[in-house]
């Protein structure tokens, strides 16, 4: 049995950890608990915001562990109570609305024509969005060929499942619903369900029985 008898500073940064890798709980945390963890948010968002050409709206939250990459004219912006979990990497151009989630694992890249993510929408671990695309031409090494990029479009209130991936010039609807594992490579209609590789249209998100609060509306 172990004689470890944690501190209050042990509780404090398992604490944090738990907030890297769900964010989510930023948004129930108690008046004692945000003493120190807003300070600690502050600092992360200040030094962020030095360093990249980064803007980050109010009562977001982004986990130390992350890694965030705005060069000039690569920016990247965060609406407000937006959230990055644990060891995501995002690379601009990168505009983020508001109330987005974008959980641990996942990798973002905005190629030079940049991602767009709508308000509400929601990024499960480990999903793959990529804004650029190399060259394949057979007469010399794919390391050498120039990028293209089309740039990527994420609708409003958009949940997109864990490990799925999103290749370049994809726009995907309002309101539509990426399976975990489905790989993207069309664009969606709004409210569409998508599963599969390539991404096959599976149902419609109108079609889903209604939750208690709007059958009462």
């Amino acid at each position: 049995m172990s004689d470890f008898k944690p501190s209050a500073d042990d509780y404090q940064a398992q604490h944090k950890r738990r907030l890297s890798w769900m964010p989510w709980l930023w948004y129930r945390l108690k008046p004692k608990h945000l003493e120190w963890a807003l300070p600690w948010q502050q600092a992360i968002q200040a030094r962020l915001q030095a360093l990249e050409t980064i803007s980050i709206g109010q009562n977001c939250f982004i986990a130390p562990e992350a890694e965030l990459f705005a060069e000039p004219g690569r920016p990247i912006t965060l609406g407000d109570e937006s959230m990055i979990a644990a060891n995501c990497f995002l690379h601009g151009p990168i505009q983020i609305g508001r109330e987005v989630s974008i959980n641990h694992g996942c990798s973002l890249d905005g190629g030079s024509r940049g991602i767009v993510i709508g308000d509400k929408t929601r990024i499960a671990n480990n999903v793959t969005v990529y804004a650029f695309n190399h060259g394949m031409a057979p007469d010399m090494p794919i390391y050498r060929q120039s990028s293209q990029s089309k740039g990527i479009v994420i609708g409003e209130d958009v949940w997109i499942g864990a490990q799925a991936g999103i290749v370049d010039g994809v726009t995907i609807g309002d309101c539509a619903v990426i399976a975990m594992g489905a790989i993207v490579t069309k664009s969606v209609p709004a409210f569409a369900i998508m599963a599969g590789n390539p991404a096959k249209v599976v149902g419609d998100r109108r079609n889903k029985p209604l939750t208690g609060r709007e059958k009462n509306q």
